[in-house]
């Protein structure tokens, strides 16, 4: 079984073959590289959901894929207050059913939300303001922010096998999905 990841980033597709090779043994997460159909930053949800679903979307369409997933992080603003949070989006070919879930939120520093405001990517942002290179690959600025204690690909594999709980336990989510074709596509110890 072939599932692939819409990036190449280590910090998305690392998490993603956590999670699948917990819940399905022996399959093969691979990244590749996407488009998301939004901007490279994301503001509010609705936006950063269609990125994911995109992002599934399209690696989805790739030979062999049984899955596509999309991960996509965004800033959602509320009363001039703006919070970092994630998307995550998995699909498989030939079935309608789309399954999501969010990551927890960090509170965006002011001066931060700011720049992303103005159209500056988040990554770049925090780079330059913490004199990091390349944050977004590993502990994100989730990691930055909270000193390790939660970190940017931790979020995403638990965000992940929270939108997988349906496909993991169809049975329980009879109106989601199929159950017969979860069996077929997950083998009968789904």
């Amino acid at each position: 079984m072939n599932v692939i990841v819409g990036s190449l980033n280590p910090g998305k597709v690392q998490p993603a073959r956590d999670v699948f090779g917990v819940l399905f043994p022996g399959v093969e997460v691979r990244g590749l590289s996407v488009p998301s159909g939004v901007p490279d930053q994301p503001v509010g949800v609705g936006e950063t959901r269609r990125g994911a679903v995109n992002r599934a979307r399209a690696a989805a369409r790739t030979p062999g894929a049984v899955w596509g997933v999309g991960l996509e992080g965004g800033v959602r603003v509320e009363r001039g207050r703006g919070w970092l949070f994630g998307v995550v989006a998995a699909v498989r070919p030939g079935v309608r059913a789309v399954y999501t879930a969010r990551t927890a939120e960090l509170p965006v520093p002011d001066l931060v939300l700011a720049r992303v405001l103005r159209g500056e990517e988040l990554g770049g942002v925090m780079d330059e303001l913490l004199g990091t290179r390349d944050l977004k690959r590993g502990a994100g600025t989730v990691g930055a922010l909270t000193q390790g204690l939660v970190t940017r690909p931790a979020v995403w594999a638990q965000a992940l096998a929270l939108a997988l709980a349906p496909a993991v336990h169809p049975q329980l989510y009879p109106g989601s999905t199929g159950v017969r074709e979860n069996e077929r596509l997950l083998g009968s110890g789904a």
